[in-house]
Protein backbone atom coordinates (compact mmCIF):
# COMPACT_ATOMS: atom_id res chain seq x y z
CA UNK A 1 0.00 0.00 0.00
CA UNK A 2 1.35 3.48 -0.87
CA UNK A 3 2.06 5.85 1.98
CA UNK A 4 -0.61 8.41 2.76
CA UNK A 5 0.34 11.58 0.84
CA UNK A 6 1.36 14.53 2.97
CA UNK A 7 -0.31 17.92 2.66
CA UNK A 8 2.73 19.86 3.80
CA UNK A 9 3.95 22.77 1.72
CA UNK A 10 6.61 21.94 -0.87
CA UNK A 11 9.99 23.67 -0.85
CA UNK A 12 10.37 25.56 -4.18
CA UNK A 13 14.11 24.83 -4.15
CA UNK A 14 13.32 21.14 -4.50
CA UNK A 15 11.74 21.71 -7.91
CA UNK A 16 14.21 21.33 -10.77
CA UNK A 17 14.40 24.08 -13.38
CA UNK A 18 15.96 21.88 -16.06
CA UNK A 19 13.75 21.96 -19.20
CA UNK A 20 12.17 18.65 -20.20
CA UNK A 21 11.69 17.27 -23.68
CA UNK A 22 8.03 16.81 -24.62
CA UNK A 23 6.87 13.27 -25.37
CA UNK A 24 5.72 12.41 -28.88
CA UNK A 25 2.06 12.27 -27.81
CA UNK A 26 1.97 15.98 -26.94
CA UNK A 27 1.49 17.66 -30.28
CA UNK A 28 -0.10 21.11 -30.51
CA UNK A 29 -1.53 22.34 -33.79
CA UNK A 30 -0.84 26.02 -34.38
CA UNK A 31 -3.91 28.24 -34.84
CA UNK A 32 -4.75 28.72 -38.53
CA UNK A 33 -7.56 28.86 -41.08
CA UNK A 34 -10.31 31.27 -42.04
CA UNK A 35 -12.49 30.52 -39.00
CA UNK A 36 -9.59 31.31 -36.67
CA UNK A 37 -8.96 34.60 -38.49
CA UNK A 38 -12.64 35.50 -38.35
CA UNK A 39 -12.87 34.84 -34.61
CA UNK A 40 -9.72 36.80 -33.86
CA UNK A 41 -11.05 39.78 -35.82
CA UNK A 42 -14.39 39.51 -33.98
CA UNK A 43 -12.67 39.52 -30.57
CA UNK A 44 -10.63 42.58 -31.46
CA UNK A 45 -13.50 44.60 -32.97
CA UNK A 46 -15.62 43.98 -29.86
CA UNK A 47 -12.62 44.68 -27.58
CA UNK A 48 -12.89 41.25 -25.98
CA UNK A 49 -10.29 38.91 -24.52
CA UNK A 50 -10.12 35.13 -24.66
CA UNK A 51 -8.40 32.84 -22.21
CA UNK A 52 -7.36 30.84 -25.28
CA UNK A 53 -4.94 33.62 -26.20
CA UNK A 54 -4.09 35.04 -22.77
CA UNK A 55 -3.25 31.64 -21.25
CA UNK A 56 -1.75 30.21 -24.47
CA UNK A 57 -4.08 27.22 -24.42
CA UNK A 58 -2.66 24.25 -26.37
CA UNK A 59 -6.11 23.55 -27.86
CA UNK A 60 -6.62 27.01 -29.37
CA UNK A 61 -5.98 25.78 -32.91
CA UNK A 62 -8.49 22.94 -32.59
CA UNK A 63 -11.19 24.94 -30.78
CA UNK A 64 -10.96 28.14 -32.80
CA UNK A 65 -10.82 26.11 -35.99
CA UNK A 66 -14.20 24.62 -35.08
CA UNK A 67 -15.68 28.02 -34.17
CA UNK A 68 -15.57 27.93 -30.35
CA UNK A 69 -13.73 30.03 -27.79
CA UNK A 70 -13.57 30.72 -24.05
CA UNK A 71 -14.22 34.37 -23.21
CA UNK A 72 -12.11 36.13 -20.58
CA UNK A 73 -13.99 38.83 -18.67
CA UNK A 74 -13.27 41.47 -16.01
CA UNK A 75 -10.31 42.78 -17.99
CA UNK A 76 -7.04 41.05 -18.83
CA UNK A 77 -5.02 41.88 -15.69
CA UNK A 78 -5.31 39.46 -12.75
CA UNK A 79 -4.86 40.47 -9.12
CA UNK A 80 -3.21 37.09 -8.41
CA UNK A 81 0.11 35.80 -9.72
CA UNK A 82 -0.13 32.02 -10.08
CA UNK A 83 3.07 30.24 -11.05
CA UNK A 84 1.49 28.26 -13.90
CA UNK A 85 -0.58 30.97 -15.60
CA UNK A 86 0.48 33.31 -18.40
CA UNK A 87 -2.28 35.87 -17.91
CA UNK A 88 -0.92 39.29 -16.94
CA UNK A 89 -1.04 40.21 -13.26
CA UNK A 90 -0.78 43.52 -11.46
CA UNK A 91 -2.95 46.44 -10.39
CA UNK A 92 -6.59 45.94 -11.43
CA UNK A 93 -8.13 47.91 -14.24
CA UNK A 94 -11.54 49.59 -14.13
CA UNK A 95 -14.45 47.20 -14.67
CA UNK A 96 -16.32 47.68 -17.92
CA UNK A 97 -20.03 47.11 -17.27
CA UNK A 98 -20.72 46.91 -21.03
CA UNK A 99 -18.53 43.80 -21.22
CA UNK A 100 -21.38 41.36 -20.57
CA UNK A 101 -23.40 42.75 -23.47
CA UNK A 102 -20.42 42.67 -25.83
CA UNK A 103 -19.66 39.05 -24.90
CA UNK A 104 -23.30 38.06 -25.41
CA UNK A 105 -23.40 39.73 -28.80
CA UNK A 106 -20.16 37.98 -29.79
CA UNK A 107 -21.70 34.63 -28.79
CA UNK A 108 -24.69 35.47 -31.01
CA UNK A 109 -22.45 36.51 -33.91
CA UNK A 110 -20.58 33.21 -33.64
CA UNK A 111 -23.89 31.29 -33.41
CA UNK A 112 -22.52 29.26 -30.51
CA UNK A 113 -24.51 26.46 -28.93
CA UNK A 114 -22.30 26.50 -25.82
CA UNK A 115 -20.43 29.48 -24.41
CA UNK A 116 -17.64 29.24 -21.84
CA UNK A 117 -17.09 32.37 -19.75
CA UNK A 118 -14.16 32.84 -17.38
CA UNK A 119 -12.35 35.79 -15.82
CA UNK A 120 -9.27 37.07 -14.10
CA UNK A 121 -9.38 37.39 -10.31
CA UNK A 122 -10.63 40.74 -9.02
CA UNK A 123 -9.70 40.49 -5.35
CA UNK A 124 -9.95 44.25 -4.87
CA UNK A 125 -13.74 43.92 -5.10
CA UNK A 126 -15.82 42.40 -2.32
CA UNK A 127 -18.04 40.68 -4.91
CA UNK A 128 -15.08 39.60 -7.05
CA UNK A 129 -16.88 40.78 -10.18
CA UNK A 130 -19.69 38.23 -9.71
CA UNK A 131 -22.42 40.63 -10.98
CA UNK A 132 -20.85 40.72 -14.45
CA UNK A 133 -20.87 36.90 -14.58
CA UNK A 134 -24.58 36.99 -13.72
CA UNK A 135 -25.25 39.66 -16.33
CA UNK A 136 -23.62 37.73 -19.17
CA UNK A 137 -25.35 34.44 -18.24
CA UNK A 138 -28.77 36.11 -18.27
CA UNK A 139 -28.09 38.10 -21.44
CA UNK A 140 -26.92 35.06 -23.42
CA UNK A 141 -30.01 33.13 -22.34
CA UNK A 142 -32.19 36.10 -23.34
CA UNK A 143 -30.89 36.43 -26.88
CA UNK A 144 -29.97 32.77 -27.51
CA UNK A 145 -32.22 30.49 -25.50
CA UNK A 146 -30.71 27.36 -27.08
CA UNK A 147 -27.15 28.35 -26.08
CA UNK A 148 -25.90 26.73 -22.87
CA UNK A 149 -23.52 28.71 -20.65
CA UNK A 150 -20.61 27.44 -18.61
CA UNK A 151 -18.82 29.76 -16.20
CA UNK A 152 -15.30 29.09 -14.94
CA UNK A 153 -15.17 31.29 -11.87
CA UNK A 154 -12.56 32.42 -9.31
CA UNK A 155 -13.04 31.35 -5.70
CA UNK A 156 -14.33 34.84 -4.69
CA UNK A 157 -12.25 34.27 -1.53
CA UNK A 158 -14.87 31.74 -0.42
CA UNK A 159 -17.69 34.33 -0.38
CA UNK A 160 -21.10 32.64 -0.46
CA UNK A 161 -22.74 36.00 -1.18
CA UNK A 162 -20.69 36.52 -4.36
CA UNK A 163 -21.22 32.91 -5.44
CA UNK A 164 -25.00 33.24 -4.94
CA UNK A 165 -25.07 36.17 -7.38
CA UNK A 166 -23.68 33.83 -10.07
CA UNK A 167 -25.80 30.79 -9.19
CA UNK A 168 -29.02 32.83 -9.14
CA UNK A 169 -28.44 33.44 -12.87
CA UNK A 170 -28.59 29.66 -13.47
CA UNK A 171 -25.42 28.75 -15.37
CA UNK A 172 -25.64 25.34 -17.04
CA UNK A 173 -22.21 24.41 -15.67
CA UNK A 174 -20.39 26.01 -12.72
CA UNK A 175 -16.69 25.30 -13.07
CA UNK A 176 -13.98 26.09 -10.53
CA UNK A 177 -10.63 24.40 -10.95
CA UNK A 178 -8.77 22.94 -7.98
CA UNK A 179 -5.65 23.07 -10.23
CA UNK A 180 -3.26 21.03 -8.07
CA UNK A 181 -2.86 19.00 -4.88
CA UNK A 182 -2.95 20.71 -1.45
CA UNK A 183 0.79 20.22 -0.85
CA UNK A 184 1.60 22.33 -3.93
CA UNK A 185 -1.07 25.02 -3.50
CA UNK A 186 1.23 27.69 -2.10
CA UNK A 187 3.82 26.97 -4.76
CA UNK A 188 1.42 27.05 -7.69
CA UNK A 189 -1.21 29.54 -6.51
CA UNK A 190 0.03 31.33 -3.43
CA UNK A 191 -3.02 33.62 -3.06
CA UNK A 192 -5.49 30.73 -3.13
CA UNK A 193 -6.25 27.94 -0.68
CA UNK A 194 -7.85 24.51 -0.72
CA UNK A 195 -10.57 25.49 1.76
CA UNK A 196 -11.89 28.21 -0.57
CA UNK A 197 -11.96 25.74 -3.47
CA UNK A 198 -13.98 23.32 -1.35
CA UNK A 199 -16.36 26.08 -0.24
CA UNK A 200 -16.90 27.25 -3.82
CA UNK A 201 -17.78 23.82 -5.19
CA UNK A 202 -19.82 22.62 -2.20
CA UNK A 203 -21.85 25.83 -1.96
CA UNK A 204 -22.44 25.97 -5.72
CA UNK A 205 -24.21 22.61 -5.54
CA UNK A 206 -26.18 23.67 -2.48
CA UNK A 207 -27.30 26.91 -4.14
CA UNK A 208 -28.31 25.22 -7.40
CA UNK A 209 -28.76 21.46 -6.79
CA UNK A 210 -30.01 20.79 -10.33
CA UNK A 211 -26.99 22.53 -11.87
CA UNK A 212 -23.79 20.80 -12.97
CA UNK A 213 -20.50 21.44 -11.15
CA UNK A 214 -17.07 20.84 -12.61
CA UNK A 215 -13.41 21.03 -11.60
CA UNK A 216 -10.03 20.38 -13.17
CA UNK A 217 -6.56 19.27 -12.10
CA UNK A 218 -3.16 19.87 -13.74
CA UNK A 219 -0.58 17.13 -13.32
CA UNK A 220 3.18 17.33 -13.68
CA UNK A 221 3.99 20.00 -11.08
CA UNK A 222 5.69 17.61 -8.67
CA UNK A 223 2.74 15.80 -7.11
CA UNK A 224 2.48 12.03 -6.65
CA UNK A 225 -0.29 10.17 -8.45
CA UNK A 226 -1.75 9.07 -5.10
CA UNK A 227 -2.06 12.75 -4.14
CA UNK A 228 -4.00 13.33 -7.35
CA UNK A 229 -6.33 10.46 -6.46
CA UNK A 230 -6.84 11.95 -3.02
CA UNK A 231 -7.97 15.23 -4.62
CA UNK A 232 -10.26 13.31 -6.98
CA UNK A 233 -11.84 11.61 -3.94
CA UNK A 234 -12.33 15.03 -2.34
CA UNK A 235 -14.01 16.42 -5.47
CA UNK A 236 -16.43 13.50 -5.63
CA UNK A 237 -17.23 13.92 -1.91
CA UNK A 238 -18.07 17.58 -2.72
CA UNK A 239 -20.62 16.28 -5.26
CA UNK A 240 -18.72 17.55 -8.30
CA UNK A 241 -20.23 16.13 -11.49
CA UNK A 242 -17.52 16.65 -14.14
CA UNK A 243 -13.76 16.14 -13.81
CA UNK A 244 -10.98 17.22 -16.17
CA UNK A 245 -7.33 16.14 -15.86
CA UNK A 246 -4.56 17.50 -18.08
CA UNK A 247 -0.79 17.81 -18.32
CA UNK A 248 0.76 21.05 -17.08
CA UNK A 249 2.73 22.76 -19.87
CA UNK A 250 5.13 25.53 -18.87
CA UNK A 251 4.08 28.77 -20.67
CA UNK A 252 7.57 30.32 -20.42
CA UNK A 253 10.87 30.02 -18.55
CA UNK A 254 9.48 32.44 -15.95
CA UNK A 255 6.80 29.97 -14.91
CA UNK A 256 6.95 26.84 -12.80
CA UNK A 257 8.93 24.10 -14.50
CA UNK A 258 7.45 20.76 -15.49
CA UNK A 259 8.41 18.14 -12.91
CA UNK A 260 7.47 15.27 -15.23
CA UNK A 261 5.18 14.23 -18.06
CA UNK A 262 2.46 11.73 -17.24
CA UNK A 263 2.12 8.76 -19.57
CA UNK A 264 -1.01 8.00 -21.58
CA UNK A 265 -1.48 4.94 -19.37
CA UNK A 266 -1.47 7.13 -16.24
CA UNK A 267 -4.11 9.42 -17.74
CA UNK A 268 -6.22 6.36 -18.52
CA UNK A 269 -5.72 5.12 -14.95
CA UNK A 270 -6.93 8.44 -13.52
CA UNK A 271 -9.90 8.50 -15.88
CA UNK A 272 -11.00 5.03 -14.80
CA UNK A 273 -10.48 5.96 -11.14
CA UNK A 274 -12.76 8.98 -11.55
CA UNK A 275 -15.44 6.96 -13.30
CA UNK A 276 -15.33 4.29 -10.59
CA UNK A 277 -15.93 7.00 -7.96
CA UNK A 278 -19.10 8.08 -9.75
CA UNK A 279 -18.31 11.26 -11.70
CA UNK A 280 -20.87 11.80 -14.45
CA UNK A 281 -18.14 12.72 -16.95
CA UNK A 282 -14.34 12.46 -16.88
CA UNK A 283 -11.91 13.92 -19.44
CA UNK A 284 -8.30 12.85 -18.88
CA UNK A 285 -5.42 13.34 -21.29
CA UNK A 286 -2.25 15.37 -21.93
CA UNK A 287 -3.97 18.30 -23.68
CA UNK A 288 -7.26 18.25 -21.77
CA UNK A 289 -8.23 21.67 -20.43
CA UNK A 290 -11.29 23.02 -18.61
CA UNK A 291 -13.47 23.65 -21.65
CA UNK A 292 -12.44 20.53 -23.58
CA UNK A 293 -15.60 18.82 -24.93
CA UNK A 294 -17.69 21.16 -22.77
CA UNK A 295 -20.55 21.31 -25.28
CA UNK A 296 -20.85 17.52 -25.32
CA UNK A 297 -20.91 17.46 -21.52
CA UNK A 298 -23.82 19.85 -21.12
CA UNK A 299 -25.86 18.18 -23.86
CA UNK A 300 -25.43 14.77 -22.28
CA UNK A 301 -25.95 15.80 -18.66
CA UNK A 302 -28.01 18.98 -18.29
CA UNK A 303 -31.75 18.45 -17.83
CA UNK A 304 -32.34 22.21 -17.86
CA UNK A 305 -30.62 22.60 -21.22
CA UNK A 306 -32.64 19.72 -22.62
CA UNK A 307 -35.88 21.40 -21.59
CA UNK A 308 -34.86 24.72 -23.18
CA UNK A 309 -33.83 22.96 -26.39
CA UNK A 310 -37.31 21.41 -26.72
CA UNK A 311 -39.04 24.81 -26.63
Amino acid sequence: MPATPTRDRVNPEEITTKPMRRPDWIRVRAPSGETHKKLKMLMRTKELHTVCEEARCPNMGECWGSGTATFLMLGDVCTRSCGFCDIKHGLPTLLNWDEAERVAQAVKSMELKHAVITSVNRDERRDGGAPIFAMVIRRIHEIMDDCSVEVLIPDFKGSVEALKIVMDAHPDILNHNVETVPRLFKLAQAQSNYANTEATLVNAKKLLPEGLTKSGIMVGLGEEIEEVKEVIRDLRSWDVDILTIGQYLQPSKKHLPIARFYTLEEFEELEEFGKELGFKWVESGPLVRSSYHAAEQVRALSKDYGEREKK
